[in-house]
């Protein structure tokens, strides 16, 4: 039973990767840019859920849902003062930039929160549910955080597949240019883009700091890391190869923790990428684009 408890534990530490991992997909899918800022949204949306809950005592389900609207607008917000400027600029100039706006979010969370240890409340209740007679318990975050990382991923396919604003947003990942003469609002469909991403990060912050509740981090920079390693193990810009993705690096990270050492999990998650990728470039579910020159 404690290969199956591993296993578990790292299909929802993987699932919290997945969920950030998504956000970081669509929006190099469809806008062809990296936000390294995406990973601090996931501080910014445990914070509001913390405060909101152990502060103001608000309902649980209130704090997620208003942890998910302040990081939808955060998103937009970053969208369109930071990123929608260099819409033509070089990539070299939206990286930096995104690394401009993830250290001021970190320096804006250590002048508004501190950077003293918080624990985080249980979102969800702290009871197991007992298997095989007791031997196998699951603790009820665990399966949340599975169930959730399951459901937004189907959501996320139907969205893209078959509703107009989906359509809209694989018209202007292939060509930005003809999706605007064919009407396409090319500004407002990479801004809902990048709203989704920041919701579905305030999501999977609500959910790390509930699985591992000791510590209100002030920066998302490790998580955002793990997650975009996901989102290229998978194939940057395919949603089922986020979640793939994900899940394998928790895995990997938690066995590794437990059978090998904990200080050589990190090490250990980015060569098997780096191993992966030597031989499938792309990613696991990746597609190669052949380039004219």
């Amino acid at each position: 039973m404690t290969f199956l408890t591993f296993l578990i534990s790292g299909i929802s530490l993987g699932s919290i990767y997945a969920i950030i991992a998504l956000g970081y997909t669509m929006v190099y899918g469809i806008a062809k840019m990296l936000n390294f800022a995406h990973g601090d949204v996931i501080m910014v949306g445990a914070y509001i859920c913390f405060y909101a809950t152990s502060r103001f005592n608000l309902p649980a389900v209130v704090g997620v849902l208003l942890a998910v609207v302040v990081c939808t607008i955060l998103g937009i917000i970053i969208e369109r003062l930071a990123y929608k400027p260099l819409r033509a600029a070089p990539l070299l100039a939206v990286l930096i930039t995104a690394i401009g706006v993830s250290y001021f979010l970190q320096n804006a969370a250590l002048l508004l929160w501190s950077s003293s240890p918080k624990v985080f409340p249980p979102v969800i209740s702290n009871g197991n549910l007992s298997l095989f007679g007791g031997q196998l318990n699951i603790p009820y975050i665990t399966l949340v955080t599975i169930l959730a990382c399951i459901v937004i991923m189907i959501v996320l396919v139907w969205f893209t597949s078959k509703t107009k604003m989906g359509k809209a947003m694989r018209a202007c990942s292939e060509d930005k240019g003809a999706a605007q003469l064919m009407g396409i609002n090319v500004n407002g469909t990479i801004s809902l883009t990048f709203a989704i991403g920041s919701g579905l990060a305030a999501i999977a912050g609500v959910l790390l700091c509930s699985a591992y509740p000791t510590l209100v981090p002030t920066t998302g920079a490790m998580p955002g890391i793990k997650a975009f390693t996901a989102a290229v193990f998978g194939g940057i810009g395919s949603i089922p190869g986020a979640m793939i993705g994900g899940i394998l690096l928790g895995i990997i990270e938690i066995f590794t923790k437990a059978y090998i050492s904990t200080q050589l999990s990190d090490p250990i998650v980015f060569a098997v990428l780096i191993l992966v990728l030597i031989v499938r470039p792309a990613g696991l579910l990746g597609k190669q684009i052949r380039e004219k020159v």
